[in-house]
């Protein structure tokens, strides 16, 4: 587990092109996949979006980050133009949501590739299809290498393809939103399939959160129900 502390400040390019930190990075994937997982609860508090950094599935690497570090990231990412802060009427909290769909022009198959790259790190196309779940209905392979290439090809390129490696059948993709420089040659390296394990966490996470609206729905249909009792 990687645990964070606050960081003030991060650098940009000689280019002025953004280039963000793993908490940034991290917390900008949660929103996007909050925003299409629990869409009944966002944008998210500062503690909602805390624990979906702190999440131990689905998340590569798993961090530990505080609600303060959260919060300042959130500031940095405003001042980015990448997040805005959002104050709903009647709540206590504010709440926070992505920019990306409008900084980039992302359509929702894009924004979910991109997004999967953010929480779980390099994957072949075919992983990023099997993770996808709710994120984005994938009918192929070939639909997620057409939203890669999209973003290999913008400019600055948000996305690289990896060269690939001795003994891997498939290539393997990275984001670029950290500035990280593209290797000649990725480690030859044994890619991790997606395991039944894997997807079975997944559907559990998925159930639990569907259970926890079923759950909120209902309560929210007794206190309608009693006004007319």
């Amino acid at each position: 587990m990687v645990e964070f502390e606050s960081n003030e400040g991060s650098a940009t390019t000689g280019g002025g092109d953004l280039v963000l930190d793993a908490v940034e990075v991290r917390v900008l994937g949660v929103l996007a996949e909050k925003e299409a997982l629990t869409p009944d609860n966002y944008p998210l508090s500062v503690n909602a979006l805390t624990n979906g950094c702190n999440q131990l599935t689905s998340r590569d690497p798993v961090m530990s980050v505080s609600e303060d570090v959260v919060l300042d990231t959130l500031q940095r990412l405003i001042q980015k133009k990448l997040v805005s802060e959002v104050r709903q009427a009647g709540a206590r909290v504010s709440k926070y949501e992505h920019r990306m769909r409008m900084k980039w022009s992302l359509e929702q198959d894009k924004l979910a590739v991109l997004a999967l790259l953010m929480l779980r790190g390099m994957q072949t196309a075919g992983e990023i299809r099997a993770r996808s779940g709710r994120l984005h209905d994938f009918a192929a392979v070939t639909d997620v290498e057409a939203g890669l290439q999209f973003l290999i090809d913008k400019y600055p390129p948000l996305v690289a393809r990896l060269p690939r490696a001795l003994g891997e059948k498939e290539v393997r993709y990275m984001h670029l939103l950290s500035g990280e420089e593209i290797p000649e040659r990725v480690p030859d390296v044994v890619t991790a399939p997606v395991t039944r394990q894997d997807r079975i966490a997944e559907l559990e996470s998925e159930v639990a959160q569907l259970r926890a609206e079923v759950a909120r729905l209902g309560e929210q249909f007794d206190s309608f129900r009693k006004q007319f009792d």
